[in-house]
Parts: C-alpha cells; sequence; structure tokens
C-alpha cells in the first residue's frame, strides 16, 4: 500500500513521533493506521496517544438548569468557525436551545427542531436557518443532555465569550459547592470512566499488552516486568477514572478520598467538549485564492 503525505500526518498528530518514525511504521503495518500508533507505543515513540478522530470543530456548549436546581440541560451548538463561536445571537441561540431541552424534553435533535425555543417564538430549527443566514456559516445543534437529580453541579469553561467545555454532575449526598467542584474537576482532567469496575476489561488487556512488550524490551527478570506491567495498569486506571485521579484543586488527595470525606458519591457525570468526534475540514486558504482568481480571469469578458 502506497504511504501518502497525509497518513504521516494524520499518525504524527496522534502520536508526536517523527515523520520518519511515522512513515516506517506505516509501511511496516501496510497503511494500517490504529496498528502504527500501538507499534510506536510499544517502540516507546510515541508521546501522545491523541485520538485523531477528536480534532476541534468550532461552536459552543450552554447548560440551564431549573429555578430549584432539580434538573440540568446540556447542549453543543456547531459552527465553522471560532469567530461565529463568539458571535452574540451564535452563543444566545445555544442558550435559548438549552433552556427550551430542559423544558420540553425532546427525544432526539429532530425532535428539537420542531419545538419552539420560547411561547410564541420560532421553532429551533427555523431559526437556526435564519441564524446561519445572518452569519453565513453552516450551524447544526449537535446533541444535548438532561439529568436530574437532589444535588447537581454545572460547570462551563470559557474562552473568551464562549463556553468549549461544559459538565453537569449528579451527587448523592455534599453540598452545591462538592458538585460544583467536581464538575470543573471533570472539565480540567477529562476522566473517560467512573471507577475501575466502569472500565471495559477489553481497554485493559489492550493497555496491558502494550505494557508487556515494553517491560520486555528492558531485559528485567519475569518477576520483575510483572510488577512493572502491573503497576503501569494501575496507574493507567487512574488517570481515566474519576474516582482514581488526583483532585485538581489538592492534589495530594484523589476524587475519592474526597468525596469521602463529605461522605458524597458519584451518581453521574456528562461531559461535552465543542467538536470531539468531529473532523474539522483544514482549508488551504492560498490554494481557495488562488482558484478564485483563476475563475475570475476565466470569466472576465475580454476587452
Amino acid at each position: 500500500m502506497a504511504i501518502t503525505a497525509a497518513m504521516v500526518k494524520q499518525l504524527r498528530e496522534r502520536t508526536g513521533a517523527g515523520m520518519m518514525e511515522c512513515k516506517n511504521a506505516l509501511k511496516t503495518t501496510n497503511g494500517d493506521i490504529d496498528a502504527a500508533a500501538d507499534a510506536l507505543r510499544k517502540a516507546g515513540a510515541a508521546k501522545a496517544d491523541k485520538k485523531a478522530g477528536r480534532v476541534a470543530a468550532d461552536g459552543v456548549i450552554a447548560i440551564a438548569d431549573t429555578d430549584n436546581g432539580d434538573a440540568m440541560a446540556m447542549v453543543e451548538v456547531n459552527c465553522e468557525t471560532d469567530f461565529a463561536a463568539r458571535n452574540e445571537s451564535f452563543i444566545a441561540y445555544a442558550q435559548a436551545v438549552a433552556e427550551c431541552v430542559l423544558a420540553s424534553r425532546p427525544a432526539d435533535t429532530a425532535a428539537l427542531e420542531r419545538m419552539p425555543l420560547k411561547d410564541g417564538a420560532a421553532s429551533a430549527g427555523d431559526a437556526l436557518t435564519e441564524l446561519i443566514g445572518k452569519v453565513g456559516e453552516n450551524m447544526t445543534v449537535r446533541r444535548f443532555a438532561v439529568v436530574d437529580g437532589d444535588n447537581l453541579g454545572g460547570y462551563l469553561h470559557k474562552s473568551g465569550d464562549a463556553a468549549r467545555i461544559g459538565v453537569i454532575v449528579s451527587l448523592q449526598g455534599g453540598d452545591d459547592a462538592l458538585a460544583k467542584d467536581i464538575a470543573m474537576h471533570v472539565a480540567a482532567s477529562k476522566p473517560l470512566f467512573l471507577d475501575a469496575a466502569a472500565v471495559p476489561a477489553e481497554a485493559v488487556a489492550h493497555e496491558k499488552t502494550i505494557f508487556a512488550e515494553q517491560a520486555a524490551a528492558t531485559g528485567k527478570p519475569p518477576q520483575v516486568m510483572e510488577k512493572i506491567v502491573a503497576g503501569k495498569v494501575a496507574k493507567y486506571i487512574e488517570e481515566i477514572t474519576l474516582l482514581g485521579q488526583p483532585f485538581v484543586k489538592e492534589p495530594d488527595t484523589t476524587v475519592e478520598k474526597l468525596l469521602q470525606a463529605d461522605k458524597a458519591a458519584v451518581l453521574s457525570f456528562t461531559r461535552y467538549e465543542v467538536g470531539e468526534g468531529i473532523e474539522k475540514k483544514q482549508q488551504d486558504f492560498h490554494a481557495e485564492v488562488m482558484a478564485q482568481a483563476q475563475a475570475q480571469t476565466k470569466t472576465k469578458p475580454a476587452g
């Protein structure tokens, strides 16, 4: 299989490894990017295993809550550029959608499009169409979530005027301040699972295989390698689980210990990040301008 520059670029962005290392890994795996990424990690060449599918798209996250705080809704509304994401009308639309979701509980985004944002107002879909015409960019309501509970905490992390990360946490016990602290931690530390029991066995087995090959390369005795692998697996689980992570405000304690001190437990957490999982189109503006200039030259009448 021919190894293209685009494939090498994608693997470099995902792993942080050098260009030649990526090219050789792709050759070895016959162009299989996932296998190449694993190969680089096993060799110790990868600096990070960023998901290629998490290239950021633009947009905003909005949260709405009830007056008595027993429910929260969170939405992600996407647009093409960060310029549009900072637009006041776009931000206001996202907030109106969050309030609509909280009040009306639509089954899905298709149902949401048909619902009026406010009494007597245009539907969410019609209002979005109008906004697209005004701003001049493609926009979409990508996803939403509604969380009910006695003790909820919401947090929005803003970049300028636009919130790009949003979190809702539901606690059993504790108080509002603790719920908000946990939500802030989730925004910063990006846990994938609540605790070790929630981590899929196949994910642990996959990492264990990689750690075992890394340990084997050290040439140490089997019993020593076994301890190395066990330690790395434990560290991996700590890093991806909410309860195992060091609390961002007090790194000397874990989130689990923080909750235990307040006799509280996390029932659920929901984290949205703008563009998560969306591959954003990379534009070659030089080529675009040249193409437009050439088109204008072709259509220019002879003088």
